[in-house]
């Protein structure tokens, strides 16, 4: 699914499976949560985001193929990739383990290609493990890449709502966490969809 422009629906897309370079994963997308920032990505209120980009930044997936530097990683293994997608690794920032304050980043599903698809290309360096006790939709709730959500229903008079607080980490491995976010949403027939209505 293909990012086109601002307020527009996601464009379904046939594109080739694509190499992986030295330092990088080819991952086959097993789940791909929809987070908050993917809206912000659609609606246009993140600038500069890559043409044409594949939203989708809380992925769970298997290895395909590794790059011939890559020696943590191997094919099957159950990986995990965050926003955080690239840096440069030698910036003061990056030095000091605050690559995401770095001023070129680039971050998974907004100026490099995201999980909403069936492969994905991921740099090692923010690929992590998924442990064994939790599934593929449970993964994208994992720490590290949507941060240590906690999920209720609440009954608010008759109506139901899914309350959500998560603390939102920008990174893999140990970073402070960046954000709190409350979003409650209705919940109709089982179905929750993320809110638009912002931290409360």
């Amino acid at each position: 699914m293909r990012f086109s422009s601002p307020g527009h629906p996601l464009i379904p897309a046939a594109v080739p499976v694509p190499e992986p370079g030295p330092d990088q994963l080819l991952i086959r997308v097993r789940a791909c949560g929809v987070c908050r920032t993917d809206l912000h990505v659609v609606d246009g209120e993140l600038p500069h985001p890559k043409p044409n980009v594949v939203p989708g930044h809380e992925v769970v997936g298997t290895v395909e193929r590794a790059g011939e530097r890559v020696d943590r990683f191997g094919p099957g293994q159950r990986v995990g990739v965050p926003w955080l997608g690239w840096t440069c690794g030698e910036c003061q920032y990056s030095r000091a383990g605050c690559e995401n304050q770095r001023d070129r980043p680039k971050f998974t599903g907004h100026t490099r290609d995201g999980g909403y698809a069936e492969y994905l290309l991921a740099d090692l360096r923010y690929c992590f493990q998924i442990p064994e006790g939790y599934s593929d939709a449970e993964g994208p709730r994992r720490p590290g890449l949507a941060g240590e959500p906690q999920l209720r229903l609440v009954d608010q008079g008759g109506r139901l709502e899914v309350v959500a607080r998560a603390l939102a980490s920008q990174a893999v491995g140990g970073q402070p966490p960046q954000c709190v976010v409350n979003e409650r949403e209705e919940v109709g027939s089982g179905l929750a969809v993320p809110g638009r209505g912002g931290p409360e």
